[in-house]
């Protein structure tokens, strides 16, 4: 088959699942993207209009594709309605939801633009086929539709919901895990402070507040620590940012986003526990990578992570209140040599591209023949 990926947010998770999965596809798979420079915002409203214009100017350059892949940052309804005299009639189109504007929590101040809700919406409705990354984001998605729809006086069209729940699908997102296999075996460790790791993006959704919380309660018990802050900035120079990296500095192995693959994959080496305090995850791509390592896992008891982790490790790993919290992590410092003899590798193998790109080509496959196109 020829696949047309639409990537109009082409940057960290969405960039890696376009450059994987074209990788790792048995078909032939031609990318159009656009950097994500522009603000997710204007590539929701424009990319639609821009990728028309791409497809138009390089038709006689490219395969004539038998599917559209794309994602939630895409207008799709706008799409396929300028590319009806440039594109096969019926081509079968899919859409990917990393995140979707319905459900996303905002900071407090921020009221919902329902513009992007809505384009989720009739994206959905327009796509032969809805995947999502996790069934905890197909739920939380579907569920907060008849919100959307019942805002209206009348015409809710809410018969829709089940036409886009009979055609979703979970289908999680592939990750290069083979990129954090180390080139040679570390050496045995030798006796050393647990390691903790904060991975995510400092952002008010990922609530980095509340993990510095919880170590200024573990150390007031006395626990021994070192930290690794691994992940991404929106703002390097905020006064919060600079302010945690002052106080932590006595227990800083490493502080800032990793410059190059073989830095984050040495820091996640290193790195005993890894934290997530998050209000937004939808799959949680950062924490597979860590348990790929070997980190122990501290999670909330909400979002995708009851998903990823079997139910044995529920009591000891997944928390639901600041005093768990705390509790989680004290107990995974203290029992951090018995806790890290389980094969916590195994959890995220199954979601290396190797192993998911085969399902990726089954469906589009399966699509696509439904669709009567593809060979």
């Amino acid at each position: 088959m020829n696949i047309l990926y639409l990537d109009p947010y082409h940057g960290g998770s969405h960039a890696a699942t376009a450059e994987g999965y074209a990788a790792y596809s048995r078909h032939a798979i031609t990318l159009l993207t656009l950097p994500t420079t522009g603000g997710w915002r204007w590539r929701m409203r424009g990319a639609a209009v821009t990728f028309a214009r791409m497809v138009r100017e390089r038709a006689a350059l490219m395969p004539t594709p038998d599917l559209v892949f794309t994602t939630d940052m895409l207008d799709l309804a706008v799409f396929r309605s300028l590319t009806r005299d440039s594109l096969p009639p019926h081509l079968p189109m899919v859409v990917y939801f990393f995140e979707n504007q319905l459900t996303y929590p905002l900071p407090p101040e921020r009221p919902r633009d329902l513009s992007f809700a809505w384009t989720n919406y009739t994206t959905a409705l327009t796509a032969n086929r809805v995947l999502f990354n996790s069934d905890f984001h197909r739920r939380w998605f579907t569920e907060a539709l008849p919100g959307l729809l019942g805002r209206y006086h009348d015409y809710q069209e809410r018969e829709t919901i089940a036409i886009i729940g009979a055609k979703s699908q979970v289908l999680p997102t592939g990750i290069d895990l083979q990129r954090l296999d180390l080139p040679q075996p570390l050496p045995p460790p030798g006796t050393h402070p647990p390691v903790i790791l904060w991975s995510s993006r400092w952002d008010y959704d990922k609530q980095p507040q509340v993990f510095f919380e919880a170590l200024e309660a573990l150390e007031a018990r006395g626990a021994d620590f070192r930290l690794i802050v691994a992940g991404e900035a929106v703002d390097p120079h905020t006064p919060e940012f600079v302010a945690a990296r002052q106080r932590w500095s006595p227990r800083l192995i490493h502080w800032g986003y990793p410059a190059d693959t073989a830095t984050y994959r040495r820091l996640l080496h290193q790195a005993d526990i890894i934290v997530s305090t998050a209000i937004q995850e939808t799959l949680g791509i950062g924490l597979l990578e860590a348990l790929y390592c070997g980190c122990i896992p501290v999670l909330p008891h909400r979002l995708v992570y009851p998903e990823l982790l079997p139910d044995r490790f529920h009591a000891n790993c997944l928390y639901t209140t600041f005093a768990d919290l705390v509790e989680r992590l004290s107990h995974a410092v203290q029992q951090c040599a018995g806790l890290k003899r389980h094969d916590w590798r195994a959890l995220a193998a199954p979601y290396d591209w190797a192993r998911m790109a085969p399902r990726y080509d089954s469906v589009v496959e399966e699509v696509a023949l439904r669709a009567g196109h593809g060979g």
